[in-house]
């Protein structure tokens, strides 16, 4: 007999129609948090649930669930789902695919009456990217404890518009509070933003734990003069302090193998003139490994060097957010692992590289997450683009994992 499966045209329905809120010229979507694109994608998604008896609610962070019973009211639910914002020019999987293949899911059990014990509540979490925002994953870090909702709300965009302020104005600040409340286990679908599925010619990833990752922002000052008058001998140009770091920096995370992650994804000087001799250069810093041991290491030896700089420059460092390394919750792995058997996917176990919100999750009841191919690992990007197959494969095994774990003997 077969495994039940999803209507594959029912879900590329649902994320071409999503990707339209937002799209741009190139194919991609600028859908960020707690703007009026993300307002209507979020209302596009409700009238999608509402239609097969979701019930929705917000909470004071804009987190989004969406709760539709079980045959046992008594029983904790099942969260499932991940973000509807987008990088500014993201893809149209990014997020959004975990958002709307559980909603496939949900819509499978409901064409089929199939009602599972366990309620099951979709959430799309708020500001997951982090590009409108800082911190990245912001909606869920507070539901779990481990933000705090007052500093967030504080946090500004580039016009100055304050979280709070967008939260308001776009019509997502909910009257529940954001707090953690019990759930009997969180599954997350995503694609794997990255190349090792689609080199190993696997169509599933059983995510088995999420990589630490450290964010910095180091601030090189020296003295801003004119660029003509004043001889190279006699600057203290900030810039070249820069180039004196970089390649220390690059090398010692070479040192900790091919898991060690660095990344320097912003560098502004201040001021910014073609004719003027910088006083400040200030660039971000990205640290990540699978070990937090290891990664606590890197870090502490990478920034000795960030302060490393003749005296003529001042170095400063700040810590802009740190998310510690896990371990997804065995059971969920393991159902995961049935789930793929059962429907013959090809499938092998995978750290993820990139933040989640099952991250913050797994810190309050069993989480798993489940990855599927991009095309040649690209993500953040308009180019990103998942195979349809590969799309369904992922729905089918979020599905099955779904149904085993709510049947599993408590």
């Amino acid at each position: 007999m077969k495994a039940l499966q999803i209507k594959t045209a029912r879900l590329l329905s649902f994320i071409s129609k999503m990707a339209k809120i937002g799209a741009k010229s190139n194919g991609g979507c600028n859908r960020q948090a707690l703007t009026e694109e993300d307002r209507l994608g979020r209302e596009l998604f409700l009238t999608w649930c509402h239609a097969i008896g979701g019930v929705a609610r917000l909470d004071s962070m804009g987190n989004l669930f969406v709760r539709f019973e079980g045959t046992d009211s008594t029983k904790l639910p099942v969260l499932m789902g991940s973000h509807l914002d987008t990088q500014p020019s993201g893809g149209n999987f990014d997020g959004v695919y975990g958002v709307l293949a559980a909603l496939e899911v949900m819509y499978t059990l409901h064409d089929q009456k199939k009602k599972l014990v366990h309620p099951v509540e979709i959430v799309v979490w708020s500001n997951e990217e982090g590009s409108r925002f800082t911190p990245a994953m912001s909606g869920s870090g507070v539901f779990a404890g481990k933000l705090k909702q007052s500093d967030i709300y504080k946090s500004l965009d580039d016009q100055g518009v304050s979280y709070h302020d967008a939260l308001i104005s776009s019509g997502q600040n909910g009257t529940e509070l954001c707090q953690a409340f019990p759930f009997f286990a969180s599954l997350e679908l995503h694609i794997e933003q990255g190349p090792i599925l689609e080199a190993e010619q696997k169509s599933i990833g059983i995510v088995t734990g999420v990589q630490g990752m450290n964010w910095y922002q180091i601030t090189l000052s020296g003295e801003t003069t004119h660029a003509g008058p004043t001889p190279m001998s006699m600057r203290k140009d900030p810039v070249q302090a820069l180039m004196a770091i970089l390649p220390n920096i690059y090398d010692k995370v070479a040192e900790y193998g091919e898991q060690a992650r660095v990344t320097i994804g912003k560098l502004t000087t201040i001021p910014s003139s073609t004719n003027t001799v910088p006083e400040h250069v200030i660039f971000s810093l990205d640290l990540r490994h699978p070990v937090q041991k290891t990664l606590d290491n890197m870090s502490k030896e990478v920034l000795d060097l960030c302060n490393q700089v003749p005296s003529i420059f001042n170095s400063d460092v700040e810590l802009l957010w740190e998310s510690p390394a896990i371990e997804f919750d065995l059971r969920c792995i393991d159902v995961i692992h049935m789930a793929t058997e059962l429907l013959n996917m090809n499938a092998m176990p995978i750290v993820s590289g990139a933040g989640h919100d099952s991250v913050y999750l797994s810190t309050l009841g069993p989480t798993g997450m489940i990855f599927v191919p991009c095309k040649d690992g690209i993500s953040h990007n308009e180019k990103e683009h998942v195979e349809p197959e590969h799309l369904v494969s992922g729905a089918n095994v979020l599905l099955h994992s779904l149904i085993l774990l709510t049947e599993e003997k408590e």
